[in-house]
């Protein structure tokens, strides 16, 4: 059984919201939206991640959606890892497109190869603790970053400190009210020690 099925955003524009996936991402059903006037600012506390298998990809999918409204939060560049960068979509959902690969070996294509979702979180042991008991695995741990093993066609998990992953994409670790985004999948209905909240996956 997969842990994530899909992602749910919770928007204050549907429309507007459908228009900026369909020109920036293509998902399919991985990725939902809904229509939301739940209070927040700042950083929502989580950020989804594209991973890609070549920077012609990452910097293709980032172009894409800085041209349908887009703000560019993290140039794009290399770095130890390979290379990436950030934007923050217009309905404020932060997106990391990133590859591990340095070098091109293709014409640039918009395939996605993953999504992961990585949640900012205040206590990664309780955290993770909290999702080893609900019966997703660990795939690696090590200090302040935890990424779990989920089935081949899920979406990734990983757990980061809330300020680690705000740094990663450089934006302000503050933030509050609703993290304005539901996770569909194998918890069924339950919410974490940070208040993500899951639904049964559809």
């Amino acid at each position: 059984m997969n842990a994530i099925d899909s992602i749910t955003l919770e928007v204050a524009d549907l429309s507007a919201a459908e228009a900026f996936c369909a020109q920036a991402f293509s998902l399919g059903d991985r990725l939902r939206l809904r229509e939301s006037d739940a209070a927040t600012s700042g950083f929502r506390g989580y950020t989804l991640s594209l991973i890609v298998s070549q920077p012609a990809n990452a910097q293709l999918l980032l172009d894409d959606a800085i041209a349908a409204g887009a703000t560019e939060i993290k140039p794009a560049a290399k770095s130890l890892w390979g290379f990436g960068g950030a934007v923050q979509a217009p309905d404020g959902a932060v997106w990391n497109i990133a590859t591990s690969s340095k070098k091109d070996t293709a014409p640039a294509s918009r395939t996605i190869d993953s999504v992961v979702l990585l949640l900012g979180v205040d206590d990664v042991k309780a955290s993770k603790a909290f999702y080893v008991e609900r019966g997703i695995p660990v795939g690696k741990s090590f200090g302040s970053y935890v990424d779990f093993k989920v089935s081949e066609g899920s979406i990734g998990l990983g757990l980061y400190k809330r300020a680690a992953l705000a740094k990663s994409v450089a934006v302000s670790p503050e933030g509050s009210g609703s993290h304005r985004i539901l996770i569909q999948g194998a918890l069924g209905e339950v919410t974490d020690p940070d208040g993500f909240s899951w639904e049964p996956a559809s």
